[in-house]
């Protein structure tokens, strides 16, 4: 049994717990310091509080109508300019008898994939001409998708095996790294596009397709493609063992993955005019397997303009926006200049002033 001496009970003293209590003053005061006297810390400062009459209200509408809507009629007149030729061919460069089973198709190394289609220019297409691969319902943004990849591995020949986070295309079954890893370089696209127009070839050039920033830097120019796409299971293009990642364009553009499941990525350009009503002979390689997740490709052939792409979104907001305003202006208009609200009689209130004192 414990002993029930209360010499064995613990005591607590008024003065330790006083010490205490003076201790976190002290050091309370110490922390906390007094700012000095300012107009700024006082909240002293002179402010601008305006007053929104209805004159200052239908100006300041009828100014952003008047600025907002001539914008967005020339971002959709620029975007009305810009002549764009989509082609869907994931369906059409099928063959009847795997019609029902694509996937069976795209997966079998002995079918004939080459694809040959003709498409015919729409209007007159000035160069430069940028021709897309478009991809619908690939979702690069997902997150696993998105960290399975080294950045410092294609900065650097000398980090081979900073492989962190590229599984499961991390190593090859030898146990080498793979180079480059990740499931966004095992992920490439691999179609190939080749135009004819009048049995003549129109040149696609590949190089200045990619970000300098991504040449420059992002990927080294003494990093070199190994063991890539030597496993069991090919995820989509090969690379050149002989060329620098930095070299390899295709690759940079494809590893800026993309926010949305439909995209579009530069394949190359064309240096020459496209006349009106023209045929343009695609033979086309449909190598890159859509079919297992519901996706969808098309080719893009297009011109620019001084806002990009062809895109009707930039124009419509800005007429929006503007006719907004404008409809909120005249409206103002219509109530407090045409039919503006009647005031009150003043002697009212010196009357009901009056009576209050009484």
């Amino acid at each position: 049994m414990l002993p029930t001496d209360s010499s064995f009970i613990p005591k607590f003293t008024n003065a330790g717990m006083n010490q205490e209590v003076t201790n976190g003053a002290s050091k309370s005061k110490k922390n906390s310091k007094k700012p000095e006297y300012s107009r700024f810390t006082q909240q002293e400062l002179p402010a601008w509080k305006p007053i929104l009459t209805p004159g200052w209200v239908i100006t300041s509408f009828l100014a952003i109508a008047m600025l907002f809507i001539p914008i967005g009629l020339v971002s959709l007149f620029a975007s009305e300019r810009v002549v764009e030729i989509v082609y869907r061919y994931d369906q059409d460069c099928v063959p009847e008898i795997y019609r029902g089973n694509m996937t069976s198709y795209i997966q079998n190394p002995l079918t004939n994939k080459t694809c040959i289609k003709n498409v015919t220019v729409p209007k007159k297409m000035e160069a430069p001409i940028f021709v897309y691969y478009q991809l619908d319902n690939f979702y690069q943004n997902h997150r696993r998708y998105v960290k399975s990849r080294s950045d410092k591995q294609l900065r650097s020949g000398e980090d081979d095996f900073s492989t962190k986070g590229c599984e499961p295309e991390a190593k090859s079954s030898s146990g080498k790294p793979i180079v480059p890893c990740g499931l966004i370089a095992w992920s490439l696209f691999n179609d190939t596009y080749n135009l004819l127009m009048q049995d003549k070839v129109l040149k696609i050039n590949k190089k200045g397709i990619a970000w300098k920033s991504d040449t420059k830097v992002k990927f080294g120019s003494n990093v070199y493609p190994k063991n890539f796409q030597s496993g069991g299971l090919i995820g989509g293009g090969k690379l050149n063992q002989s060329i620098p990642l930095s070299e390899q364009e295709d690759l940079i553009v494809w590893m800026r993955t993309a926010a949305l499941p439909t995209f579009r990525k530069l394949y190359g350009k064309i240096s020459v005019d496209l006349e009106a009503h023209e045929t343009i002979t695609v033979v086309l390689e449909n190598n890159y397997n859509t079919y297992s997740f519901g996706g969808q490709k098309k080719l893009v052939l297009s011109t620019t303009s001084w806002i990009g792409g062809k895109n009707d979104f930039l124009g419509i907001a800005y007429l929006t926006v503007g006719g907004i305003c404008l409809f909120m202006a005249l409206n103002f208009i219509l109530l407090y200049v045409f039919k503006p609200r009647p005031l009150g009689d003043p002697s009212y209130l010196s009357w009901n002033r009056n009576s209050s004192r009484h």
